[in-house]
């Protein structure tokens, strides 16, 4: 449980709310180490300024020198001071801005929001709010828009406790309870683990990467080897510092907040699976061919096809032969994926595709009963599985089955789990080769023999381990086995050693 520590540069600046043993002045933090030696403590520096070697910078970089986790950190306030840097990160923002405020939303050429951790009472832009304060977590911000000829953000600065109004008072002292929550409340009586490790997940998530079993399994092996495993929600990515690690175990993509964490648990020094250079190499299958070909590792012959060269679209069944798989570069179970037999089918699939993507990937279609998976875990093999296409259908998940349960019906075909030492011993070569061209992390390589063939499908940065499947025959041992993994690093990482 960590400690929060609220710093105040004068203590009328916190004249509005009731005394509390957790605020302090700023000149009694910078005198002395605030906390007991070892105990996990969080810092909101709410000086008035944070300019540069003034009180409220020395806040933030003492509090880091301890050890403890300060909002704004150092890094931040930098961010924020330097325009040109911040100005690269916001443009995402600035891109959606035409959603959150459409043409003749406002009369204004130009107006401020001032945002509380992340919450504004602005609901058109709550979502815009919160991703200004993940990328620039500041505990009070003021986002600057201005409109030209579309709306854009124009300045984004941090802004102080002692000039705001009553009503944005109140406003500030909701987002601070709802931020602190877990910080303020009384320590419940349980036993103190040596490491606490995000884990996470998305309830509501269709198909997740783990099911409900297996997410209560890495909790108990967690637990066997002194780790708290704590599941948390894309809500929860303020408190992200708050853990000594992250694990991801919902479907991870470069444009939402599962980079985001990996990320931001990277920039914190935490260790976390999957790191987001894995995410970036796996998650774009164009990226992934490019790096896998580099190594000279087998795959099905491929093709890239841009939106706009028509001849080489044309020319693919004269490369590739027919039938073509053709795919979006960020799909996943077996979604944005096409298996076309004719010209006309190439070219009815390209343009519904070509609808999402500036960019394809053409394959040869590789006729197998079933996949290889094999589970990778710091260059070590795993588990091993079978999975087998699902009735009736090409491909191992069925997005539309015939006399399904409706939109989002989705089949799968079997499986198979066997030691590691029972698959033939060219797949298992093949996926660590593949697996050490992403990385260190957890992978699952998906693999297919076809005749004397044997060649690299894609690597998945967050494989699937379900109970029932991918541990039935590590069973307890497989859960044991990750979090001992987690535990080697974290026990590195205390010792300053660098994998």
């Amino acid at each position: 449980m960590s400690r929060l520590v609220i710093v105040v540069e004068k203590p009328s600046d916190w004249g509005s709310y009731y005394p509390s043993d957790n605020v302090v002045a700023a000149a009694d933090y910078l005198r002395g180490d605030v906390g007991a030696e070892g105990e996990r403590t969080q810092v909101i520096n709410l000086c008035r300024s944070y300019k540069y070697m003034g009180t409220g910078y020395y806040v933030s970089l003492l509090a880091e020198a301890r050890g403890h986790k300060v909002i704004p950190s150092v890094r931040t306030i930098n961010d924020l001071r330097r325009r040109s840097l911040y100005g690269v990160d916001i443009e995402d923002l600035n891109a959606q801005l035409g959603k959150f405020l459409p043409e003749g939303s406002r009369d204004a050429s130009d107006f401020g929001l001032l945002v509380y951790f992340g919450r504004t009472h602005y609901a058109p832009l709550e979502d815009l709010a919160q991703q200004v304060f993940e990328t620039f977590p500041c505990p009070v911000l003021r986002i600057e828009f201005e409109r030209q000829r579309v709306w854009q953000i124009a300045a984004i600065k941090p802004a102080s406790l002692h000039t705001l109004t009553d009503d944005q008072e109140d406003a500030f002292a909701e987002a601070l309870d709802a931020f602190s929550k877990k910080l303020w409340r009384k320590p419940r009586a349980r036993r103190k683990y040596r490491y606490d490790l995000a884990m996470l997940q998305d309830p509501d998530e269709q198909m997740p990467p783990s099911n409900r079993k297996a997410l209560k399994q890495f909790i108990e092996a967690g637990k066997a080897l002194d780790i708290e495993v704590d599941p948390v929600g894309k809500r929860d990515f303020a408190r992200l510092a708050e853990y000594d690690a992250l694990f991801i175990r919902e479907t991870t993509a470069i444009n939402n907040h599962t980079y985001r964490f990996a990320h931001r648990a990277e920039r914190e020094d935490m260790v976390v699976i999957d790191d987001p250079v894995s995410i970036l190499r796996c998650t774009n299958k164009i990226y992934l061919h490019d790096r896998l070909r580099s190594r000279k590792l087998a795959t099905p012959r491929t093709e890239i096809v841009f939106r706009d060269d028509a001849r080489k679209l044309e020319a693919l069944p004269d490369l590739l032969g027919l039938p073509i798989v053709l795919k979006i570069p960020d799909g996943s179970f077996s979604r944005g994926i096409h298996k076309v037999e004719t010209p006309e089918q190439l070219k009815a699939a390209a343009e519904q595709l070509f609808q999402h993507t500036a960019l394809l990937l053409a394959q040869e279609y590789l006729y197998t009963e079933f996949d290889w998976r094999i589970g990778v875990l710091d260059g070590e093999p795993l588990y091993a599985c079978q999975y087998f296409m699902s009735r009736g259908h090409w491909q191992i998940y069925d997005h539309a089955p015939k006399g399904g349960a409706g939109k989002g019906a989705v089949r799968s075909g079997g499986f198979k789990t066997l030691p590691v030492r029972e698959a033939p011993s060219e797949v298992v070569r093949l996926a660590l080769r593949a697996s050490n061209a992403i990385g260190n992390g957890l992978y699952g390589v998906d693999l297919k023999v076809a005749g004397d063939r044997t060649v690299v499908i894609e690597v998945n940065d967050n494989p699937s381990i379900d109970a029932g499947v991918e541990d039935a025959y590590l069973g307890e041992d497989l859960y044991l086995r990750i979090m001992s993994e987690f535990l080697r690093r974290l026990e590195r990482k205390r010792l300053g050693v660098r994998d």
